[in-house]
């Protein structure tokens, strides 16, 4: 038997033993910094000091403003992407929720229907794009990427037969001046997306909701085992995401007063990408809401530094992938090094 077989007599080997102390601290640190990789603390406040030396107008307070307003919009759809990832599954539908939840308020509000009801029925439609997610994945077991491909494609088409192709001008003066206003100078928009981490960021580790969404995330079959309605939960999780979806997409509208329906296109590669770096696994079963904003926090800044040291667009593209691969390939490697200590 060779020395890196299992049994009494197995030597560690190089690897395990150099990655095992250091698993170790990692998880410690990270445990005293509420889930968060400390190192992506590191590289944020990096990032805050050099753009402010690359460009003057990092640090104005209205830029800043913009960022937090920015952040708010991918934020909110962050958080239930979070949920979904931590219970196990993916959803690549919220960009097209987002657009088709701005259109159907826009659309209604322009036919007479009042602002409440019209933000009902947007928030309505998400959680019917959930429902059929989580049933499609849950009770078909159909692959989570392939089944909210295919209703990104199908809710984006949606909106644009649903408006013909064109945008609507928002005429209520009540759900513009949300995107803008403030209060004690902190915008209405960064509220909500603070509002919706602390109620997510309480909710995971204390309620059977949250506690359910990492068993199932970690071990669906003994959670299915254990006696948990898997696929009940899982329509419950995809309804969340849906739902914050369609609120993050009212909240995009009121930034810049039109709704169209290739709105948020491509921006699931944001949220996808915050919630990775904030310490989700693709794998399911980790995860923390804190560490998700903290993700939120650096896609953000980089958005915006990368404009204001003038980056054309289509590099921006480059990066953000760059960031989001690297962050996969730094989760895989952190996982083989769990599993080797």
């Amino acid at each position: 038997m060779s020395q890196e077989s299992a049994g009494p007599e197995a030597v560690p080997t190089p690897t395990a033993i150099a990655s095992g102390p250091r698993a170790r601290l990692s998880a410690a640190m990270e445990r005293r910094l509420g889930g968060v990789n400390p190192g992506l603390l590191v590289a944020l406040v990096v990032l805050f000091i050099g753009l402010s030396i690359f460009s003057p107008y990092f640090f104005a307070s209205q830029n800043l403003l913009n960022i937090g307003r920015a952040m708010a919009i991918v934020g909110i759809a962050s958080v239930g992407e979070t949920i979904v990832i931590i219970s196990g599954g993916f959803d690549l539908s919220v960009g097209s929720v987002m657009a088709a939840s701005g259109m159907i308020s826009a659309f209604l509000i322009g036919a007479g229907v009042p602002l409440p009801a019209a933000f009902a029925a947007s928030i309505g439609v998400g959680i019917g794009v959930g429902l059929l997610n989580g049933a499609i994945i849950g009770y078909a077991r159909i692959n989570p990427l392939i089944t909210t491909l295919a209703t990104l494609s199908i809710v984006r088409g949606l909106s644009y037969v649903l408006s013909g192709g064109r945008e609507i001008v928002v005429d209520n003066e009540t759900w513009v001046n949300f995107g803008t206003d403030t209060f004690l100078f902190i915008p209405y928009i960064v509220l909500v997306l603070l509002a919706t981490f602390l109620v997510a960021g309480l909710a995971m580790p204390r309620t059977l909701f949250g506690r359910y969404a990492y068993a199932i995330g970690s071990s669906a079959r003994a959670s299915r085992l254990a006696g948990v309605a898997v696929n009940r939960w899982r329509l419950a999780f995809y309804v969340s995401c849906a739902g914050l979806a369609a609120v993050a997409g009212l909240v995009a509208v009121s930034r810049i007063g039109y709704a169209q329906p290739s709105a948020n296109a491509g921006i699931e590669l944001d949220v996808i990408t915050a919630v990775i770096l904030g310490g989700a696994s693709l794998n399911g079963g980790r995860g923390t809401i804190l560490g998700t904003l903290v993700g939120i926090a650096l896609i953000g800044v980089i958005n915006n530094g990368l404009t204001l040291v003038g980056v054309p667009a289509y590099w921006q593209l480059v990066v953000k992938g760059s960031i989001l691969l690297a962050a996969v390939v730094y989760d895989e490697l952190r996982r083989a090094r769990q599993d080797e200590s």
